[in-house]
C-alpha cells in the first residue's frame, strides 16, 4: 500500500529536474501522474530530461503515467492539462505546480515579453490551474495544492552580497507572489479539506536548468540533490489537508519537523 494509492496528480514542469522527481516519487506511492511540460521528445530543448523519459521511467518501475505536453504560457493548454488528466485518469487530487520560464537579467534590461513569460509561466498558469482542480477536490472532500517556491523570494540584505547583481529580482518578484498566493487561497480552502502549501529548496538543487545559470554544479557542497523536494513534496501531499496547511516552507526544515529521514541521494 502506497501513501498515494488511489490518487490522481499533475505535475507540471516534469520534464527533468525537480518535477521528474516529484513525478516519479508519487507514482512509486501509488498515484496516478499526468507529467506535463513543454519538453516532449528528445531534441526539442537545449536541456537533457523529456516528460516521454520520464513517464517511461514511471512505467518501467511499475507505476501509472501519461505524458502531456503543454506550454503553460496558454491558458487553453492549462485547461486542456487538467480535462485530459480528468479523462485519462480521472479528476486530480493533488496539483503540483513546478514549471518555470526564468531569465536572470537585470531589471533595465528585461523585456516586456520576458516579464510577461515569467510571470505567465510561473504565477499565472499555477493560479488557473489550481481554479481548474479545485471543483472536482471540493466534490471529493479533500485535496492538496503544491506551488514550487525559491529561496529568490526572500528579500535580499542591504548591503547587498555578491549575488545580488545577477539578475534574480524578476525571479524573486514571481516566487514571492506564488508564496502569497498560496496561504491565501489555503485560507480561502480551509473549509473544504484542500491544503495548499509553498515548498522550497533549502539549497540549490543541482538541475539543468541551475547549472546553465550557474547557480550550483554538480556534486556540489552547498547543493541539494532533488530527491529531498520530492520527499517534502510527498509529506505536503498525503497528509490530512487541515494538519498541514498554509505554510511556506523549506525542504530539510520540513523533513526535520516531520522526524522524515532527509534523502542522501
Amino acid at each position: 500500500m502506497g501513501l498515494l494509492d488511489g490518487k490522481v496528480a499533475i505535475v507540471t514542469g516534469a520534464s527533468r529536474g525537480i518535477g521528474a522527481e516529484i513525478a516519479r516519487r508519487f507514482a512509486a506511492e501509488g498515484a496516478a501522474v499526468a507529467v506535463t511540460a513543454r519538453t516532449a521528445e528528445p531534441g526539442t530543448s537545449q536541456f537533457a530530461g523529456t516528460i516521454a523519459e520520464t513517464v517511461q521511467q514511471i512505467g518501467a518501475a511499475g507505476g501509472t503515467a501519461i505524458a502531456i505536453p503543454a506550454n503553460l504560457a496558454r491558458p487553453a493548454d492549462r485547461e486542456r492539462v487538467v480535462a485530459q488528466t480528468a479523462a485519462e485518469l480521472g479528476q486530480p487530487g493533488i496539483l503540483v505546480n513546478n514549471a518555470a520560464v526564468t531569465y536572470f537579467t537585470r531589471v533595465e534590461e528585461f523585456t516586456a515579453k520576458q516579464y510577461a513569460l515569467m510571470f505567465s509561466v510561473q504565477v499565472e498558469a499555477p493560479f488557473q490551474l489550481a481554479t481548474l482542480v479545485l471543483p472536482g477536490m471540493r466534490e471529493r472532500g479533500e485535496g492538496w495544492i503544491l506551488n514550487i517556491s525559491s529561496i529568490a523570494a526572500r528579500h535580499p540584505a542591504i548591503p547587498p552580497g555578491p549575488f545580488a547583481g545577477r539578475g534574480g529580482t524578476v525571479y524573486g518578484m514571481c516566487k514571492a507572489a506564488i508564496e502569497r498566493f498560496s496561504t491565501g487561497l489555503a485560507a480561502e480552502v480551509y473549509p473544504d479539506n484542500i491544503a495548499v502549501n509553498a515548498l522550497s529548496p533549502t539549497k540549490v538543487v543541482p538541475t539543468p536548468g541551475t547549472v546553465f545559470h550557474h547557480l550550483t554544479t554538480e556534486g556540489a557542497a552547498n547543493s541539494e540533490p532533488p530527491s529531498v523536494m520530492a520527499e517534502a513534496a510527498l509529506m505536503l501531499c498525503h497528509r490530512p489537508p487541515q494538519s498541514l496547511t498554509g505554510r511556506v516552507t523549506y525542504s530539510q526544515e520540513l523533513l526535520a519537523e516531520l522526524a522524515v529521514p532527509i534523502p542522501r541521494a
